[in-house]
């Protein structure tokens, strides 16, 4: 039975929607192994739906529609910019912090390159930066929202794992600061080369403290949501209500720029998004089914022979198929592909399941900025007018960096885990 995941992968490069190719490898499968078998499609796919965790997912897309919509994500780098808009590549860094702040209240990439980009690119273009630079800048920035939490590929990873939303959150938090500052360190030395710079002083303290002020409520957001569930005081699906009511009330009567004619579009928008990863998690709950029924983790297992007991081999085969998926098949249908092949192979090498979602995560959101089909690099290039193929000079420097990190996230669990043991203590 091993072939039909062969079978899935041609699928999926003959432009098969990911769910379609899922539910029918699973109903070929079923069909082949025992047709009486059948009778149990509707409910499996139903089981897999009917989790009080993914109420997590459509609270978070609608926060994140609210704070777009809120005049969050303007003030949000408009304090960026006057913490770091004086250093060479000004504008650059303000981009990657921006995007950091962004990310933490979002959680989804495709936003934070639509929101950002689209304040952002038009202005480093008039300030003379290279139009290449910029694009490919703020789409592997973008890539920081799935990893620092609130995260919606972390949620489903949970989900389909069972290893705790709240840890991973936490375990979130530095592979996304050490993906900010790796863009941070390369943008400033290509401001450096290029002699950018946005303004010519450093910010005053009274700026930095106004610039603060402006924009404390949006940074607040993050920290109550990992304290709260840290602390106990609400779970990570009841964080994402918080999250909403948050970005409502700050949008709506604080900032005053949420409309309430806007929130037909924000709900419709929402509900159009979360029926699409509803309806790809039933179908991918079949296809995890179907694989545990047939014992298909365990013939990989024995395929791979003495490799799925060496961690380390193990973890670098696992990081290059991903980042190959991640080049072609977004990221929330590949979650929901890989993590039931994967995982018992991780469990059986005694990795931890938390460790392996950032990896997962991480390398996933990579492909997010990655020809041939990184979404990020769609959505900046056309707020940039240019050809994606245009922006390669500045963009793979980028994902090397990216890939860097990530090979350090892979090999030292220590550096990403340890806030995990601290807050579990």
């Amino acid at each position: 039975m091993a072939w039909l995941i062969v079978l899935l992968f041609v699928l999926i490069l003959c432009r098969v929607p990911i769910a379609f190719a899922l539910s029918f490898v699973s109903f070929l499968g079923i069909m082949l192994t025992d047709p009486g078998l059948l009778i149990n499609i509707p409910r499996k796919m139903f089981n897999g739906i009917d989790s009080f965790t993914l109420v997590a997912v459509p609270l978070f897309i609608l926060a994140g529609e609210l704070m777009t919509q809120g005049g969050i994500s303007k003030r949000l780098i408009k304090f960026s910019q006057t913490l770091v808009g004086h250093l060479p590549g000004g504008l650059a860094l303000v981009v990657v912090l921006a995007s950091m702040f962004f990310s933490a209240l979002t959680g989804t990439a495709i936003a934070a390159a639509a929101a950002i980009g689209g304040m952002m690119i038009p202005a480093m273009n008039k300030e003379g930066y290279d139009i290449r630079f910029s694009t490919s800048l703020v789409a592997t920035s973008a890539t920081i929202g799935p990893i620092i939490p609130p995260s919606i590929v972390l949620i489903l990873y949970g989900v389909i794992a069972s290893v705790s939303i709240g840890d991973l959150f936490i375990a979130g938090v530095i592979p996304g600061l050490l993906m900010g500052i790796g863009l941070m360190i390369y943008s400033y030395f290509v401001g450096k080369k290029h002699n950018y710079r946005s303004r010519a002083e450093r910010a005053s303290f009274k700026e930095i403290i106004t610039g603060a002020k402006d924009a404390i409520l949006a940074l607040l957001m993050p920290l109550i949501i990992i304290g709260g569930i840290t602390s106990g005081v609400f779970t990570a699906t009841e964080s994402g209500v918080i999250a909403v009511l948050y970005a409502f009330i700050v949008g709506k009567f604080v900032y005053k720029e949420l409309e309430f004619k806007a929130l037909w579009n924000i709900l419709l928008s929402t509900a159009k998004t979360t029926a699409t990863i509803v309806f790809l998690i039933g179908n991918a709950a079949l296809f995890i089914w179907f694989l545990s029924f047939n014992s298909i983790p365990n013939q990989i297992i024995d395929m791979l022979g003495g490799i799925s007991e060496s961690p380390f081999l193990l973890l670098l085969i696992i990081n290059v198929i991903l980042l190959i998926a991640g080049t072609f098949i977004d990221t929330i249908s590949a979650v929901s592909i890989f993590t039931p092949l994967f995982l018992p192979l991780v469990l059986a090498a005694g990795i931890d399941p938390i460790h392996f979602g950032i990896i997962m995560a991480v390398n996933l959101t990579i492909g997010m900025a990655t020809p041939p089909l990184g979404v990020c690099l769609f959505v900046t290039a056309s707020i940039g007018k240019i050809s994606v193929p245009k922006m390669f000079k500045f963009l793979f420097p980028q994902v090397i960096i990216l890939i860097v990190i990530l090979f350090i996230i892979t090999y030292i669990p220590d550096a990403i885990l340890f806030p995990v043991h601290l807050f579990n203590g």
